[in-house]
């Protein structure tokens, strides 16, 4: 394995995203089948962190933010084959240089990353509410 190399931009390959996804848990959230979603995804996401090997995409840290006082990390996702490295404390770690001083981080944990994030020194929030599309507001 090579020296992982990080970059900053969302000028990426949309299979590479994809495949990416399907190599993480994260996979099974996401709508991978729908390309057009996926790459607005990419596209609307104004702070893109990714890991690379080499030419291989190993990790994503995608975030929508106003750079001053929230951010928010939509998608943090490192190839199974790559986790326990460290690629995602730094994924974190390089998307915070980007964000003003100030700026708080907030994520939603996937199931299989709930441990994860307390790990790291984030705090759960007890209130975090979820409105999905074909759900009417009441």
């Amino acid at each position: 394995m090579s020296e992982i190399t990080y970059r900053l931009g969302n000028d990426l390959n949309l299979d590479d995203v994809v495949e990416l996804l399907k190599a993480t848990s994260l996979g099974v959230r996401r709508p991978i089948h729908d390309r057009a979603v996926i790459a607005n995804m990419i596209q609307h996401g104004n702070l893109t962190v990714t890991a690379w090997d080499g030419p291989l995409l190993v990790g994503i840290a995608r975030s929508l933010t106003d750079f001053s006082f929230v951010a928010y990390m939509s998608d943090l996702a490192v190839r199974e084959t790559y986790q326990r490295q460290g690629i995602g404390r730094e994924l974190i770690q390089r998307t915070r240089a980007e964000l003003g001083p100030a700026t708080k981080l907030v994520l939603l944990a996937a199931p299989a990353a709930v441990d994860y994030y307390p790990q790291l020194g984030f705090t759960q929030h007890p209130s975090a509410w979820t409105l999905d599309a074909h759900e009417p507001l009441l």
